[in-house]
């Protein structure tokens, strides 16, 4: 048995004892994330040294991406709840129609606002109307929060200009458009069966009606004199989606170092998105719902408390995805897949899958798999490009577990149990991804 191999059986030790130790011991999801990736890296040879450098890396690596996404995400989610605009933008998605037609209007609709956005960002930024529908229908928060991650993740892991699919479609050089052309065809069953159908079938696994005004996103709501206008609550939830799909379309035509490239630039940052956004609903929603300044910061401060053990159990399982990179995992998984001979698009799938499951981080199993099957797909022109790049997206979404910060956010945002994130969570993401590779094998037969 090699080094390497070695290293994978003890990538698999350590997430399952961090799972045992969650799910059976109740312990602290960042203590256990701590205690697996230190165990982890001490086994494989690491060190002291490489063990703890290691794992201050992923946590400050992931943090540094998210830990301000999540802050003003919260912040913008306070203020947009306690200004009462949540519940302007709930009573527009209701209107007249039955509860029943929430979980399939809100995944189409998170289909959307995430397509330009990344996950964190809206997820975190959407949060509050999940608790808003919820508290305005009397029902299970995850009977709104389910289809809402699926819409949005169907976006983050599938369809450009996310990191992952667009990664992928470099590696392959394939077309951007046809890229997204195809995926969506891809993505609207997908949303579909991973949102209401979904929804529906998982009902039995939700458990206990979590508490609707304890919730990380939901700031203290506070008597208005006003409703905000709906075009104002549904500006500042769009506006950093819009300015971002600008900032992208023109950073991508503009030239470097010119004022205009520097504009857009300022504009495809999430951080400038938010800030932008929290600043024009502290002003615009504010003052048409009537709040003093001195009540509306404390709205928006009521949406930090909580923040921190997110970020602490974000920034853990960060640490525990580099420290599985450190042991050399992928090249075992490359190893392997030197000896398979099955098609292309079904290996790109494959090996995505499994580096996704042992690394977590869906960007960087993209990356990977396209670099092991990039050379595969250019020595056979009959194979698309595009239909690589989805099916490699595709694997990099399976089994979502503890080492996935996504995995954390819908555990802590919508108040789960381990077991009920992984019923929920994991459960909608690996079908995600079996849905997403049976679309292309159904593409490929007509591409």
């Amino acid at each position: 048995m090699t080094a390497n191999e070695l290293h994978l059986i003890f990538a698999v030790v350590a997430i399952a004892l961090v799972v045992v130790a969650i799910a059976k011991l109740k312990m602290n999801p960042f203590l256990a994330l701590l205690l697996g990736a230190v165990l982890l890296g001490f086994a494989s040879g690491l060190g002291v040294d490489g063990t703890i450098g290691a794992f201050e890396s992923g946590f400050g690596d992931t943090l540094s991406d998210t830990a301000p996404v999540i802050g003003l995400g919260s912040l913008l989610g306070a203020i947009i709840t306690g200004t009462g605009g949540a519940n302007r933008i709930a009573d527009a998605f209701l209107g007249n129609r039955p509860a029943k037609w929430i979980p399939i209007s809100i995944a189409v609709a998170a289909l959307i606002i995430g397509l330009p956005n990344i996950f964190d960002v809206s997820f975190v930024m959407l949060v509050p109307l999940v608790y808003a529908l919820a508290r305005r229908t009397n029902s299970h928060l995850l009977f709104v929060g389910m289809p809402l991650a699926a819409g949005l993740y169907t976006a983050h892991g599938l369809l450009p200009p996310h990191p992952a699919p667009t990664a992928a479609v470099s590696a392959y050089h394939a077309s951007f458009g046809l890229t997204l052309a195809f995926g969506l065809l891809v993505a609207v069953p997908t949303i579909l069966l991973c949102g209401p159908l979904l929804t529906r079938v998982a009902g039995r696994w939700f458990g206990p009606t979590p508490d609707l005004n304890a919730g990380p996103a939901t700031g203290a709501e506070v008597k208005t004199e006003h409703q905000p206008p709906l075009w104002l609550a549904l500006g500042v939830v769009l506006l950093p989606p819009v300015l971002l799909v600008i900032g992208a379309f023109g950073v991508d035509n503009t030239g470097e170092g010119s004022v205009a490239h520097t504009v857009f630039s300022f504009c495809d940052d999430p951080v400038v998105a938010l800030l932008l956004s929290v600043v024009v609903a502290m002003i615009g929603l504010g003052r048409t719902a009537g709040i003093r300044d001195g009540a509306l910061q404390s709205i928006a401060a009521s949406g930090l408390k909580t923040v921190g053990p997110v970020l602490l159990i974000v920034g853990a399982g960060g640490g525990l995805a580099e420290m599985l990179a450190k042991t050399g995992v992928s090249d075992v998984i490359v190893d392997f897949a030197q000896g398979w001979h099955i098609p292309a698009l079904v290996l790109a799938w494959v090996i995505a899958a499994l580096l996704r499951i042992c690394l977590g981080s869906a960007t960087v199993a993209t990356v990977t798999a396209a670099g092991i099957v990039a050379p595969i797909a250019a020595a056979d022109p009959s194979i698309s490009a595009e239909l690589l790049v989805l099916a490699t997206a595709s694997g990099a979404v399976m089994l979502s577990h503890v080492n996935d910060s996504g995995f954390w956010l819908f555990k802590e945002y919508f108040q789960l149990s381990v077991k009920q994130t992984f019923r929920t969570w994991t459960l909608m993401l690996s079908l995600q991804s079996v849905i997403g590779l049976a679309g292309v094998l159904v593409l490929s037969i007509f591409v």
